[in-house]
């Protein structure tokens, strides 16, 4: 592996650092700087929104400051990078707290990213949540 390929691995890892860090902290702006001004994100295998950056964070912004907390791990992150452009596949584990539930909750499953290269770094323009399993989800 050259230094060019370690470099890209970091800053990728890095990315997904930060996008963990900005939901569970409920920073918007930062949640904005993972991606590009055009991405499409999808969240809708776990019931929540599907559509372009600004939506997604407008839904966000509505709706997940009700969950007292949470804590992404993301782990097993898999990248095929093509010059500017990368997929990465990573799995995700988040316990949280919903709102009316005594007990924790959890949930997992894959983060698909299609990531292009940017003077700022590496960037998702698009974002696909495969959500495998839900613990003690929310009443229906």
């Amino acid at each position: 592996m050259d230094a060019e390929r370690i470099s890209d691995e970091l800053e990728i890892t890095a990315l997904l650092n930060r996008y963990a860090r900005a939901v569970d902290s409920k920073d918007w702006e930062l949640y904005r700087s993972v991606f590009t001004d055009d991405a499409v994100i999808d969240y809708s295998s776990a019931g929540a929104v599907a559509g372009g950056r600004d939506e997604v964070v407008d839904w966000f912004a509505a709706n997940f400051g009700v969950i007292p907390w949470s804590m992404h791990y993301i782990t097993n992150i898999e990248s095929e990078i093509d010059g500017d452009t990368a997929r990465v596949r990573a799995m995700f584990y988040n316990p949280m707290q919903l709102p009316g539930m005594s007990e924790m909750s959890s949930c997992g499953g894959y983060y698909e990213h299609e990531l292009v290269r940017t003077p700022d770094g590496w960037r998702s323009r698009h974002l696909r949540e495969d959500n495998v399993w839900f613990v003690n989800g929310p009443p229906r």
